[in-house]
């Protein structure tokens, strides 16, 4: 079953920083097997309170997998810039 990670960017504190992680990241998420859903784009609210900002979504074989990637020695670094350059929220989300 598929697991995902979902992470809303609120605010790039350091732009310098987020431009090489985007540079960069691609070829790791791509490593672990993950495919992006999701990457910004204009967020249709229909109920609740929720105001995404920067909406991203990877898709990975399964939420283990999803783990492995983010817990990895590959990620390490660049989830540490990403951390340092922006304030958001992230979580991890079994498919059906």
């Amino acid at each position: 079953m598929a697991g995902y990670f979902l992470v809303d960017i609120l605010e790039v504190t350091a732009p310098a920083k987020m431009a090489e992680y985007r540079k960069r990241i691609n070829a790791i998420v791509e490593k672990f097997g993950g495919k992006y859903l999701v990457a910004g784009g204009q967020a249709e609210v229909v109920e609740g309170s929720w105001r995404p900002t920067f909406p991203v979504i990877i898709q990975f074989a399964s939420l283990e997998q999803a783990h492995r990637w983010y817990d990895s020695e590959d990620y390490r670094e660049l989830k540490a810039m990403r951390l340092a350059a922006t304030r958001g929220n992230a979580v991890f989300l079994p498919g059906l």
